[in-house]
Protein backbone atom coordinates (compact mmCIF):
# COMPACT_ATOMS: atom_id res chain seq x y z
CA UNK A 1 0.00 0.00 0.00
CA UNK A 2 0.69 3.59 -0.58
CA UNK A 3 0.21 7.09 0.54
CA UNK A 4 0.06 9.40 -2.52
CA UNK A 5 0.52 13.15 -0.95
CA UNK A 6 0.04 15.99 -3.78
CA UNK A 7 0.15 19.53 -3.47
CA UNK A 8 -1.61 21.64 -6.36
CA UNK A 9 -3.15 24.85 -6.52
CA UNK A 10 -6.73 25.50 -5.56
CA UNK A 11 -8.63 25.44 -8.98
CA UNK A 12 -7.41 22.25 -10.08
CA UNK A 13 -8.84 20.03 -7.24
CA UNK A 14 -12.44 19.22 -8.92
CA UNK A 15 -10.42 18.29 -12.35
CA UNK A 16 -7.93 16.18 -10.09
CA UNK A 17 -11.04 14.42 -8.19
CA UNK A 18 -13.01 13.79 -11.05
CA UNK A 19 -9.65 11.92 -12.91
CA UNK A 20 -8.81 9.89 -9.90
CA UNK A 21 -12.57 9.00 -9.76
CA UNK A 22 -12.35 7.86 -13.51
CA UNK A 23 -9.54 5.31 -12.67
CA UNK A 24 -11.25 3.59 -9.61
CA UNK A 25 -10.16 5.84 -6.42
CA UNK A 26 -12.75 5.75 -4.17
CA UNK A 27 -11.38 8.27 -1.41
CA UNK A 28 -9.62 11.30 -0.42
CA UNK A 29 -8.69 13.93 1.63
CA UNK A 30 -8.27 17.10 1.33
CA UNK A 31 -6.39 19.60 2.90
CA UNK A 32 -6.40 24.04 2.15
CA UNK A 33 -2.59 24.53 2.83
CA UNK A 34 0.20 27.69 2.35
CA UNK A 35 3.09 26.71 0.34
CA UNK A 36 6.34 29.09 -0.62
CA UNK A 37 8.18 27.48 -3.37
CA UNK A 38 9.84 28.68 -6.78
CA UNK A 39 6.69 31.07 -7.05
CA UNK A 40 8.18 33.03 -4.58
CA UNK A 41 4.96 35.08 -3.97
CA UNK A 42 3.62 37.81 -5.15
CA UNK A 43 2.87 42.09 -4.10
CA UNK A 44 -0.85 42.77 -3.95
CA UNK A 45 -2.16 46.44 -2.80
CA UNK A 46 -4.58 46.69 0.57
CA UNK A 47 -5.82 49.86 1.01
CA UNK A 48 -3.51 52.20 -0.60
CA UNK A 49 -0.58 50.15 0.88
CA UNK A 50 1.61 47.91 -0.72
CA UNK A 51 2.73 43.94 0.76
CA UNK A 52 4.40 40.68 -0.18
CA UNK A 53 2.02 37.65 0.39
CA UNK A 54 5.13 34.68 0.72
CA UNK A 55 3.03 31.89 1.11
CA UNK A 56 0.86 30.90 -1.61
CA UNK A 57 -2.57 28.79 -1.30
CA UNK A 58 -2.38 25.34 -2.33
CA UNK A 59 -4.46 22.22 -1.76
CA UNK A 60 -3.03 18.99 -0.65
CA UNK A 61 -4.63 15.84 -1.53
CA UNK A 62 -3.44 12.46 -0.04
CA UNK A 63 -4.73 9.31 -1.16
CA UNK A 64 -3.94 5.91 0.06
CA UNK A 65 -3.70 3.36 -2.60
CA UNK A 66 -3.13 -0.37 -3.11
CA UNK A 67 0.51 -0.23 -4.70
CA UNK A 68 -0.83 -1.72 -8.19
CA UNK A 69 -3.14 1.79 -8.43
CA UNK A 70 0.17 3.90 -7.53
CA UNK A 71 1.20 4.71 -11.52
CA UNK A 72 -1.78 5.43 -12.71
CA UNK A 73 -3.24 7.64 -9.93
CA UNK A 74 0.20 9.98 -10.46
CA UNK A 75 -0.15 10.00 -14.38
CA UNK A 76 -3.69 11.09 -13.50
CA UNK A 77 -2.87 13.64 -11.06
CA UNK A 78 -0.33 15.32 -13.59
CA UNK A 79 -2.45 15.01 -16.24
CA UNK A 80 -5.57 16.56 -14.27
CA UNK A 81 -3.51 19.73 -12.29
CA UNK A 82 -0.97 20.95 -15.60
CA UNK A 83 -0.87 24.32 -16.30
CA UNK A 84 2.38 24.26 -17.41
CA UNK A 85 3.13 27.26 -15.12
CA UNK A 86 5.28 27.22 -12.44
CA UNK A 87 3.51 26.24 -9.14
CA UNK A 88 1.96 23.51 -10.22
CA UNK A 89 2.65 21.59 -7.83
CA UNK A 90 4.19 18.07 -6.45
CA UNK A 91 3.65 15.08 -5.81
CA UNK A 92 5.07 12.40 -3.09
CA UNK A 93 4.51 8.91 -2.45
CA UNK A 94 5.42 7.20 0.90
CA UNK A 95 5.06 3.57 1.71
CA UNK A 96 1.80 2.78 4.21
CA UNK A 97 2.47 0.26 6.08
CA UNK A 98 -1.12 -0.39 7.68
CA UNK A 99 -4.50 0.59 7.25
CA UNK A 100 -7.43 0.47 9.40
CA UNK A 101 -11.08 0.67 8.83
CA UNK A 102 -12.57 1.74 12.40
CA UNK A 103 -16.06 1.21 11.79
CA UNK A 104 -15.20 -2.91 10.59
CA UNK A 105 -12.09 -3.39 12.25
CA UNK A 106 -11.03 -4.48 8.48
CA UNK A 107 -7.32 -4.05 8.05
CA UNK A 108 -4.48 -4.06 5.13
CA UNK A 109 -6.03 -3.07 1.56
CA UNK A 110 -9.69 -4.34 2.49
CA UNK A 111 -9.58 -1.75 5.07
CA UNK A 112 -9.16 0.91 1.95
Amino acid sequence: MKLVMAIIKPFKLDDVREALSEIGVQGLTVTEVKGFGRQKGHTELYRGAEYVVDFLPKVKIEVALNDDLVERAIEAICKAANTGKIGDGKIFVFNLEQAVRIRTGETGPDAL
